[in-house]
């Protein structure tokens, strides 16, 4: 059942990443061309026409508004209150805008967002790994930990999904826990579009990532206002508090409504909340406040902080250090045993060979217990998350490719840290048949280790690949040697490489020779690690390529990686993300 507005909305649908249609509405900007759009996110079990009301009530005629029915939800297709994964409708979300930029004409800069509840999650998570230059975000009760009050609900849950897979539970909220306003609980009662069931691994998902945007707000920047129900039944306070404490917005807000029930933007006495939400809008479109830079954020900051603590020796005599110790012995056995983590001993966990391995993903080892502990280990998430970048390079590389052949340009890759180069040799090896040979004219891989130049060009000969490939020795942050690569290159990537190296001046000047020899029109490919579970157990056990030293690694935030990319020429156009939020792999053109 669809609140009725003043202003008519057009319904239509957009096809999202994986092929499916979702359902949205669209509210033209009076006049001649919208100032901006604001784009609204409604309440997990609900639709865009339960949020139709705002349209009206934020009084912006200048502005298009548009509202989607999340996937599973509405009058979009799927089953009802089910998503493949959060990070699946978190991309929605990311295919949605780029829909709206596209046939709108309204880009990113020039859009704020609105949510609520399990919307205000996605969209922050959006906003955290996709890192979109918006001009606000207003979040109103985000349900960054709902309430369960069956204990151990959770672990349990965790546990029958595991049993039984994919299965639904019911919402036990009733309408009158959601807000005051009595039309507002009769529609609720009676919309035959609500869906009450909601998919175990949503759920489960929505705990996760929550837990992981909350921790790391920090890497948030854009204005953000944070509306704060003061009687949720639904969702707890403490998370929404930690958040906006954490924030890296340098404009933020945070305004607690005493008395309101969840449906906070729907309740009967909304009008103070509504109006703090236009206000917030309105200064943002009219006086935009200046970007937060982090290319700094190597020398001060949460992430210096991070890495510095990280960096810090622990105490031989501390619980800590002694538990750490315990670790690394542990490790060291494990290394008699499984063939992985000997090689990782012997060469880094962050080198080309580790890599190699991980990428091969067979586990192997000694006396029959040795692949059980090596399969344990390539399974690790840090390394599943490592394969699936793979994926994302050769879906990405394939991506620029087309592009560079449908303008005519032709395709000379570099890859100017390549490892022993196996994700873009095996990107690439299946088109170098016959005439699919034209596709690429060059494949210029490049290393610093002695070690991935050797194994690199034995992988290019067992490919078949050495006529147009060669493998050479090189400084990936040697700027003026990039600059001068012959012959110039029109793809370049960056894989893996950035994300060992906290500082920013040597990435810039890195960047800076791509900059120098790709043409405008050209692409990039790079990486980032905005986020990773293991960062203390990877610092405090694990050694580094770099003379067997520690292996410490400064997060970069997705924002900063974006920016360092942006200062040197390039324009991000395109990214990919896994499904825990730890590795981002994005293309960017040169531009003019």
């Amino acid at each position: 059942m669809d609140s009725q507005t003043g202003r008519t909305p057009v319904e239509a649908q957009f096809k999202t990443h994986d092929g499916q249609s979702l359902f949205y509405r669209h509210w033209p900007a009076a006049g001649s061309g919208p100032l901006g759009a604001v784009v609204l996110f409604h309440r997990g079990h609900e639709h865009s026409g339960r949020i139709a009301h705002l349209v009206d009530e934020l009084d912006l005629p200048g502005h298009a508004f548009f509202a989607w029915d999340a996937r599973g939800h509405g009058r979009s297709p799927g089953e009802r209150g089910y998503s493949p994964s959060l990070a699946t409708s978190v991309r929605d979300i990311q295919t949605f805008v780029d829909h709206i930029a596209a046939v709108h004409g309204i880009p990113v800069e020039r859009i704020a967002v609105v949510a609520q509840s399990v919307g205000a999650v996605l969209a922050a998570t959006w906003v955290h790994d996709y890192a979109p230059r918006i001009r606000s975000l207003v979040l109103a009760s985000p349900a960054f930990k709902v309430k369960l009050y069956v204990p151990l609900a959770r672990p349990g849950l965790k546990l029958m999904h595991r049993l039984r897979g994919k299965f639904f539970v019911n919402s036990y909220v009733k309408a009158r826990f959601l807000t005051h306003d009595p039309g507002r609980i009769a529609s609720y009662q009676q919309d035959p579009l609500i869906t009450r069931p909601i998919a175990v691994n949503i759920l489960l998902d929505l705990y996760e990532t929550a837990e992981r945007i909350v921790a790391d707000a920090a890497a948030i920047t854009v204005p953000t206002q944070l509306l704060i129900s003061g009687a949720d039944w639904v969702v707890h306070r403490a998370p929404q508090d930690a958040f906006y404490e954490r924030l890296g917005s340098a404009v933020k807000e945070r305004i607690v409504l005493d008395g309101f029930y969840h449906d906070t933007l729907g309740e009967r006495d909304r009008a103070p909340a509504v109006a703090a939400a236009r206000r917030f809008i309105v200064r943002e479109f009219e006086t935009p406040s200046a970007p937060v830079t982090l290319l700094n954020a190597d020398r001060s900051g949460a992430f210096k902080e991070e890495s510095d603590r990280l960096a810090r020796p622990l105490s031989p005599a501390s619980p800590a250090g002694m538990y750490w110790a315990l670790a690394r012995a542990g490790l060291k056995f494990g290394g008699l045993l499984s063939d992985g983590v000997r090689l990782g001993h012997q060469t880094g966990f962050d080198s080309g060979s580790t890599l190699d391995y991980v990428y091969c993903n067979k586990a192997g080892g000694r006396f029959g217990i040795g692949p059980v502990i090596d399969r344990n280990y390539l399974d690790a998430i840090g390394w599943r998350g490592i394969r699936q970048r793979k994926v994302h390079i050769e879906e990405l590389l394939g991506d620029a490719i087309a592009s560079l052949r449908a303008a005519g340009a032709p395709v000379r890759i570099v890859d100017i840290a390549a490892g022993h180069g196996r994700y873009v040799l095996e990107a690439l090896a299946n088109g170098f048949h016959g005439a699919a040979a034209q596709q690429v004219q060059s494949i210029l891989l490049r290393d610093y280790s002695d070690i991935n130049v050797t194994q690199g060009r034995a992988l290019i000969r067992a490919k078949g690949l050495a006529d147009i490939a060669r493998f050479e020795k090189g400084d990936a942050f040697d700027g003026d040697d990039l600059a001068a690569l012959d012959p110039a290159p029109t793809l370049a990537i960056v894989s893996g490489l950035y994300e060992l190296f906290g500082d920013n001046a040597m990435v810039s000047r890195s960047l800076g020779g791509l900059a120098r020899a790709v043409a405008p029109g050209g692409y990039l490919v790079y990486t980032g690690q905005p986020w990773h579970p293991q960062l203390e157990f990877i610092a405090r056990a694990l050694t580094s390529h770099r003379a067997g030293s520690a292996w410490v690694m400064r997060r970069r935030p997705q924002a900063e990686m974006d920016e360092l990319v942006r200062q040197a020429g390039f324009e991000k156009i395109a990214q990919r993300i896994d499904p825990w939020g730890i590795f981002t792999v994005s293309l960017a053109r040169r531009t003019a």
